[in-house]
């Protein structure tokens, strides 16, 4: 299907509107899978409607895998994984340094 219609994701995917569950990014991927899509949703229904549906108009085989940030992991204090930062830190424009002062993150 994906051959004879090249945006068929982007498609099939952009007019989707499933409660609690919200894509946030589509990408072709090299290796075991061919595609990605990176969804935020407020629990596994949310995501089994999701899937269901791009399944539906796609005609693609869908999996489904969680994903838990890496603060869970490593905090044990922490028993909530919907409360713990993600593994990735977004800058926002107060955190953003200029170029020509280097950010005291960086080793």
């Amino acid at each position: 299907m994906v051959h004879g219609n090249p945006n068929l994701i982007v498609e099939a995917t952009g007019s989707i509107s499933i409660p609690g569950a919200e894509i946030l990014g589509r990408y072709a991927v090299l290796g075991h899978y061919d595609f990605f899509m990176m969804i935020e949703a407020d629990g596994n229904e949310a995501v089994a409607r999701l899937s269901l549906e791009v399944g539906v108009r796609t005609g693609m085989h869908i999996e489904t895998l969680p994903a838990i940030a890496m603060g869970f992991l490593t905090d044990p204090l922490n028993h909530s994984p919907g409360g713990q930062s993600t593994s990735i830190q977004q800058d926002t424009p107060s955190s953003q340094s200029s170029p020509s002062s280097p950010s005291s993150s960086n080793p």
